[in-house]
């Protein structure tokens, strides 16, 4: 049956797959700690008390009808407040447009920036760029960035790319790293946007970038930054992408933000709308009431980034434990988010029947079948499969899967030749 060249040609997400079948695995009775997809276990991590009963009270006052194209006033005055108050921003409701999560908002962002063949410049490994610019048909610059930068790219990595782009791309705190830019390494960058930009003629489009921070509430012990607070002439060329779906463990909930120069928004609005792709009106309608709130919101954080945090350096500490017993594995520190960067490079051996691990997707099938632990390569996000790098997401799995799962993984991995 013939279909369209984008939909014959795209590449599925490898991220569901490895899940999909770590859950049939399940099925059959497999004990599996599951720490490949970037969601929670809800009986782990249930959104706030408040704001589930702030939604079913929206939907018992019949708030089910279609909202606004960019979203209700309430939510995007909250949102207007919320982005003065935690980052120093300062962006009316006519520069906020809410939608069903933050992959409308990206997707519109593409939309409404990217012709057929324009550039797009992001790092790997990031998520899902590759996808967009595919569906967008995008000329994709993937930039490799390295460990010694804690994987997040750096003004010189990206500048060689940046003549005649359209589009930057990034994220902090980052997927899959769970790292984030510090206020130099950011600045610098933004330097090399304006800069750039101060090149091209008014008939001409400028170098664009779009920040997505959808992590920015669910940080440790480093401040998270943003383009325009460090550079404020970066506020034309700036579209930020967030919302409330990581940071109130409320992926299902489904309401996300966007943020930027009102004509650009104006546009996002409209092809959003045409997507349908509008948040449920109750949702909003109970997260404007939820974030008005502070220190109900506060309160949610400090006890929900503890969880995370302690799960995270639980893994940390245990392959830093590896590590010192003379394994091949490393982690960098988590900063950010709900991630791990692991290394396990154990690409090249073979195990005791005699398979060899050729590449990053043998190693975690190998973890999934003897360690009962499953990561995400690389790969997934744009590296190539013989990186030895790999995300571990912990929002569905509890601290003790996580101490019960790495005496597992030292056993497997001292079994490989």
């Amino acid at each position: 049956m013939k279909v369209s060249v984008i939909a014959n040609s795209l590449i599925g997400s490898e991220i569901i797959k490895i899940g999909n079948e770590v859950n049939e695995m399940k099925r059959k009775g497999a004990s599996i700690a599951n720490l490949t997809i970037g969601d929670f276990d809800s009986n782990i991590y249930p959104i706030p008390a408040e704001l589930k009963a702030g939604i079913v009270e929206a939907y018992n006052a019949n708030q089910t009808n279609y909202p606004p194209a960019d979203g209700v006033l309430p939510l995007r005055e909250t949102v207007s407040e919320l982005l003065k108050d935690r980052f120093g921003l300062e962006y009316n409701t006519n520069s906020i447009l809410v939608s069903g999560g933050s992959r409308p908002l990206i997707y519109a962002t593409f939309l409404a920036l990217i012709d057929p063949g324009d550039t797009v410049v992001f790092p790997a490994p990031s998520w899902n760029n590759n996808h967009y610019c595919h569906l967008t048909s995008a000329n994709a610059i993937a930039v490799e960035t390295d460990a010694a930068h804690n994987f997040m790219p750096t003004a010189a990595q990206l500048k060689p790319h940046l003549k005649g782009a359209t589009l930057l791309a990034l994220c902090s705190p980052l997927n899959p790293t769970g790292t984030m830019f510090d206020a130099d390494a950011l600045a610098e960058i933004c330097d090399a946007v304006l800069e750039e930009n101060a090149t091209r003629g008014a008939d001409e489009k400028p170098l664009y970038l779009m920040y997505d921070q959808i992590y920015s509430l669910l940080t440790f012990d480093k401040v998270h930054v943003n383009p325009v607070s460090l550079r404020p002439a970066m506020r034309e060329f700036t579209i930020f992408v967030d919302g409330s779906s990581k940071c109130l463990a409320a992926t299902g909930v489904r309401v996300g933000w966007g943020f930027g120069p009102e004509d650009i928004i104006n546009r996002m609005k409209a092809l959003v709308g045409h997507m349908g792709a509008w948040a449920p009106k109750a949702e909003q309608v109970a997260m404007s009431n939820y974030f008005n709130d502070k220190p109900q919101v506060d309160a949610f954080l400090t006890s929900f980034k503890a969880q995370i945090q302690d799960s995270l350096n639980a893994l940390y500490n245990g392959f830093n434990a590896l590590k010192a017993e003379g394994f091949n594995v490393d982690a960098v520190e988590p900063m950010g988010a709900i991630y791990l960067t692991i290394k396990i490079d154990y690409i090249g051996r073979t195990t005791e029947d005699g398979q060899l691990l050729k590449d990053s997707a043998d190693v975690n099938f190998y973890l999934i079948k003897e360690a009962g632990a499953a990561l995400v390569p690389f790969s997934a996000f744009g590296n190539e499969h013989s990186m030895p790098w790999f995300r571990a997401s912990v929002g569905a799995c509890t601290l003790q899967d996580i101490k019960d799962m790495l005496p597992r993984i030292k056993t497997a991995l001292s079994k490989l030749k």
